[in-house]
């Protein structure tokens, strides 16, 4: 057997980490091709199969979960190696819409930690429009908020985010009666969103909940208080989409925006990563 190439394990694990050659090669700065002839050399040298391939899906193997523990230590020792030339860690602060962050940001916080242990990373979660704010007026290097300003421009386009009408199970509209909203405070572009679909649609609503980000929108959902409009991926796992079920409109989707102030190739290689991550998680 041939000695590991670094850069193929490294696809691998990508690949494996975020089920897509497509997101791996996004968070690699390299082609989809590319990743999969890494991987496919691999396997060729192991002489295993590693991944299993569907059109929709990559998935691991059975030989491909053995070797993932054994490829993430490879890829630790190698980092730290190269680590012991590293002078100083760098701080990246990062901004990021609470309509973004899901279940996922372990997997993402992990995913960058693996592809860069010196980087300090620092986050402040708020709404697009206060992210927006401080990325502006310089208190963040970087931001990733949901487009709801087409004038806007210079960001990068992560992937697009589908909103739905979420609710438990068993949340009930009784037929003479408004809808029961759950929102966040004004001004919110999520919250106008879905404002402007009930009134197009004819819906009448109340507002019953105003909640102080998504996680407690949330949790008003999962108690049966209201419906909220929330992309799917972070609504609670208790859940559903429950918009035709309630006879209320459909939601367009929003994109998912990167802007960034840093250019150095350490700083985008870890906002590449940070994006990829998250546009694995969209179902």
């Amino acid at each position: 057997m041939k000695a590991l190439d670094v850069e193929a394990v490294q696809a691998f694990v990508m690949a494996a980490d975020l089920n897509s050659f497509t997101r791996a090669a996004e968070a690699l700065d390299t082609t989809q091709s590319a990743v999969s002839l890494k991987i496919k050399r691999l396997e060729a040298g192991l002489g295993r199969r590693l991944l299993e391939r569907t059109p929709r899906l990559v998935r691991l193997s059975a030989e491909g979960s053995a070797f993932l523990d054994a490829a993430r230590s490879f890829l630790a020792a190698h980092q730290t190696a190269i680590a012991a030339f590293v002078v100083e860690p760098q701080r990246l602060v990062v901004g990021i819409s609470h309509h973004i962050v899901g279940a996922e940001l372990p997997l993402v916080l992990k995913r960058i930690t693996a592809t860069d242990p010196g980087l300090v990373m620092e986050l402040h979660i708020d709404a697009s429009r206060v992210v927006l704010e401080a990325f502006d007026g310089g208190a963040l290097d970087a931001a990733i908020v949901l487009d709801h300003d087409a004038r806007r421009r210079g960001g990068e386009s992560l992937f697009e985010e589908p909103f739905a009408w979420m609710a438990a199970p068993d949340f009930y509209r009784p037929t003479n009666e408004p809808l029961r909203l759950a929102t966040q405070a004004e001004p919110c572009g999520v919250r106008a969103m879905a404002i402007v679909a009930l009134d197009a649609a004819g819906i009448p609503w109340s507002e019953v909940f105003v909640g102080g980000g998504v996680a407690t929108i949330g949790a008003a959902l999962s108690a049966g208080l209201a419906v909220a409009a929330l992309a799917r991926r972070v609504a609670p796992s208790d859940t559903v989409d429950s918009g035709a079920r309630l006879g209320l409109p459909p939601l367009p989707s929003r994109e998912v925006m990167l802007y960034a102030k840093l250019s150095d190739t350490r700083t985008r290689r870890a906002l590449r990563t940070l994006g990829a991550a998250f546009a694995a998680t969209v179902a």
